[in-house]
């Protein structure tokens, strides 16, 4: 099934005294670009936590939040008395040599870098083990949010490649009327130059035929519906976004060679609806999987 990049998941899991909340966002990236942003105590487990992610999330820009709560007094709070007081003594000779008062001194040492610090403990096995299930129930809901906007994006390219098809379908229709017309205005043009004696109706004929297969779009018209096939097919799979990014280039070659070989007023027309619709296509390529 097709999956988009974009998508969210949220879990929350009550271990002991806090509560463990994890939010995973994603969107579209070229490769998988992990971030990460969580208490100290779990960072001993980034690696292994960014090694699931490659699992879980084969691209995207992936955000992960971690929150958690205490419902009681939290963690305990150590103060750096040798710093402390370094900072003090220095702060308070300052004060001392441009006359200010020394009131607020301490108030501003304890804003001071690295002079408290929150003891946060040790991470046991068991709580991470809950961590890490709650981890992977977020990882899961985003999952299952991208596969939803996947959905949406096949009934988009659906959409999208049915009206193409159409368009091809009209192309097709006036294509005929396009040869005759451009047969009959060439015919008329050398009639009214050269004398219908002096017409070698046998050379005539080899250069009409010669022109006429340099502008014919038959070749054009058949590989850009094999392409559109394809495209669809392609829509099916999971992990496909690269793959329909380049066929829907391959699309917008052949809509392009038969605008050029076109000369054609109607045909031009919608092969610039054609255009606006692959353009269309090949965003929306940029946030599948």
């Amino acid at each position: 099934m097709l999956q988009s990049m974009t998508g969210y998941g949220k879990a929350s899991v009550d271990f002991e005294d806090k509560t463990i909340t994890i939010e995973i966002r994603s969107l579209n990236s070229k490769g998988l670009d992990a971030s990460l942003r969580m208490p100290s105590i779990y960072r001993e487990k980034e690696i292994e936590l960014r090694n699931e992610l490659a699992k879980l999330f084969e691209r995207g820009k992936v955000d992960v939040s971690v929150n958690v709560e205490y419902r009681s007094e939290q963690p305990s709070t150590q103060i750096n008395e040798v710093l402390a007081q370094a900072y003090y003594k220095q702060l308070k000779e300052l004060a001392d040599k441009v006359n200010e008062p020394k009131a607020n001194i301490l108030e501003m040492v304890m804003r001071m870098p690295d002079v408290t610090k929150h003891t946060t403990g040790t991470l046991s096995e068991k709580e991470y083990a809950q961590f890490l299930d709650t981890f992977k129930k977020a990882a899961e809901g985003t999952i299952s949010f991208r596969k939803t906007e996947g959905k949406a994006l096949v009934t988009e390219f659906n959409k999208r490649t049915g009206l193409l098809l159409a368009y091809l379908d009209k192309i097709e229709t006036s294509d005929p009327l396009r040869i005759e017309k451009i047969r009959t205005r060439i015919q008329k043009n050398v009639a009214e130059f050269v004398a219908a004696e002096n017409i070698d109706k046998n050379r005539l004929e080899q250069e009409l035929i010669y022109y006429l297969e340099k502008i014919d779009v038959t070749e054009e018209k058949t590989r850009l519906r094999t392409h559109i096939k394809h495209f669809m097919d392609t829509a099916q799979e999971a992990a496909g976004g690269r793959k329909l990014n380049f066929i829907a280039q391959e699309m917008g070659r052949e809509v392009n060679t038969i605008g050029s070989k076109a000369n054609d007023a109607d045909i031009q027309q919608l092969v610039v609806l054609m255009k606006d619709e692959i353009e269309k296509i090949k965003e929306q390529t940029l946030n599948v999987l």
